[in-house]
């Protein structure tokens, strides 16, 4: 498979900083090497976004910080994405924060509105992202990005790339959430979006958890799996700008994305939130490459 590695070191939609170096730390981890050895063909796009120093930006509306860096860095990697979703290749963007998901969400809905196709998505996260500038408790947009993928929110989020809804939020399944604010949960509830919270997988099991996924993805063509590594327990992960206890394993999420691979539908990705700054020994980066690998085909045997 053709695999393009897109960096994307943007982290104006975050207040903490340092998750702009993650796609670095990830390159710097042996992705490439990792992938290759896999069978697959590598290119590199380093040059999409080019991050300037936050003090030289206005922040502008304190409910959507940073929105024009971000809304023009988000329509620059929509492109990209539609570009090679079109020739039938796959995209893995490298984050940076999770305000990146716009860009990758526009391009993938771009082509498969064009091409007639259903795209559903796995969010990997410890975080709903699903707030409005109405219940925003932050202003960040890395905690907006969904909603507006989803259709809720600003119009210069909503109809980013291309007007209306990219996704539509009944296709929207969550893994691993364990951290939503009152607001974005009655928005998630309202717009009908599927939640497996960690209570549900210390409840159920992993393995039940993962039975309602894949069933979740049944009826839809293709998948993109949007991954935020904050998501997985602080143990496993220190490197993440919102690191919180309670969460994922390592193992959980290495299976989460073989038995995900296993469908045949997945067609784009994203990993994001890997904050160098914060890590040990660039452990957060490594296991993220791992988990690309067992996304793109690795099985232990």
């Amino acid at each position: 498979m053709n695999i393009h590695l897109l960096e994307m070191p943007l982290d104006f939609g975050a207040s903490r900083h340092g998750s702009d170096m993650g796609p670095s730390a990830i390159r710097l981890a042996g992705i490439k090497e990792k992938l290759e050895s896999l069978g697959h063909k590598t290119f590199e796009h380093t040059d999409i976004f080019k991050a300037s120093s936050q003090e030289y930006e206005e922040p502008g509306n304190p409910k959507a910080k940073y929105l024009k860096p971000i809304t023009a860095a988000c329509e620059k990697l929509a492109c990209e994405v539609e570009k090679i979703t079109a020739a039938g290749e796959f995209p893995l963007v490298l984050g940076g924060d999770h305000s990146i998901v716009l860009g990758s969400l526009a391009g993938v809905s771009a082509t498969a509105k064009k091409q007639g196709k259903t795209v559903g998505v796995l969010y990997v996260d410890a975080h709903g992202d699903f707030n409005t500038t109405e219940t925003t408790p932050t202003g960040n947009i890395h905690g907006e990005c969904l909603a507006a993928s989803a259709g809720y929110g600003l119009p210069e989020l909503t109809d980013l790339y291309f007007k209306g809804q990219k996704i539509d939020p009944k296709n929207i399944c969550f893994v691993g959430s364990r951290d939503l604010d009152p607001g974005e949960k009655l928005l998630m509830k309202q717009a009908g979006v599927t939640v497996f919270t960690m209570s549900d997988i210390d409840g159920q099991g992993f393995p039940a958890i993962i039975r309602q996924v894949l069933a979740f993805f049944k009826n839809i063509d293709q998948i993109h799996v949007s991954f935020d590594m904050d998501v997985l327990d602080p143990m496993f992960a220190p490197g993440t700008g919102i690191p919180l206890p309670g969460g994922m394993t390592n193992r959980e999420a290495l299976l989460l994305m073989e038995e995900i691979a296993a469908t045949g539908k997945v067609r784009s990705a994203e990993i994001v939130e890997v904050n160098p700054i914060l890590d040990v020994r660039n452990q957060t980066a490594i296991l993220a490459v791992s988990l690309a690998a067992r996304l793109l085909g690795e099985k232990l045997y």
